[in-house]
């Protein structure tokens, strides 16, 4: 049945995400200055942190049960809008999954597609908005394509976070429609939205992840 991912793979990308959040916080702190207020940076590294530290203290069993500790874990640490965006997507994306020990291309595509839909749901923010929709949408639809076409699970992902990177690039011209970054109308155009960014950013991360395993 080709490759899968496993709860070690699942592991791996949260310790992957809380690692590159680190690296990227002053940028994303910069990015969300301008057109925000200034904490998703500082948020998202407290939430990773603190996933972390539950991770250094339990095992998940399954995939779906490490998304769940994620989401669970920046819901109750995040403040802004990211921890309840970022919570239930992670959410979604486990119970999407069930109690599945390991995740094929179609699984994987399903989780994603389901993170989306609970940002969505969350945000009520569609593609063209400048938010992390504009990173998740065409991930989803770029991830569907490739296990469409018989990918591998670590093909599908460096596709999904290929297509958040562009989606992120994409925010630049924008007006924003949602969230503090629509109160600027055309003064938010030319900054990038940190939320679309960080987006990418955990998806890349789950890519690499996957590597390792490929």
């Amino acid at each position: 049945m080709g490759q899968t991912l496993d709860t070690a793979w699942a592991v791996r990308w949260l310790r992957a995400s809380a690692a590159v959040i680190a690296e990227n916080r002053v940028a994303l702190i910069e990015l969300d200055r301008a057109i925000g207020d200034g904490d998703h940076g500082e948020n998202m590294d407290r939430g990773f942190t603190a996933i972390l530290e539950k991770l250094d203290g339990e095992q998940p069993a399954t995939p779906g049960a490490a998304f769940k500790l994620a989401a669970m874990t920046l819901m109750s640490k995040v403040g802004g809008a990211a921890g309840p965006l970022y919570g239930t997507a992670f959410l979604r994306a486990g119970t999407a999954v069930g109690d599945a020990a390991e995740l094929d291309s179609a699984t994987l595509v399903a989780a994603l597609t389901a993170a989306r839909d609970g940002v969505v749901a969350r945000g009520k923010a569609e593609v063209g908005d400048k938010t992390m929709i504009d990173a998740w949408t065409p991930a989803v639809d770029a991830a569907a394509a490739a296990a469409a076409s018989g990918e591998d699970p670590a093909a599908v992902l460096a596709a999904a976070a290929s297509a958040a990177e562009a989606g992120a690039e994409s925010t630049d011209p924008l007006i924003a429609h949602k969230g503090r970054a629509s109160y600027l109308a055309e003064r938010a155009i030319g900054h990038r939205d940190p939320g679309a960014v960080s987006s990418a950013l955990l998806l890349r991360a789950g890519a690499q992840a996957a590597e390792v395993a490929a």
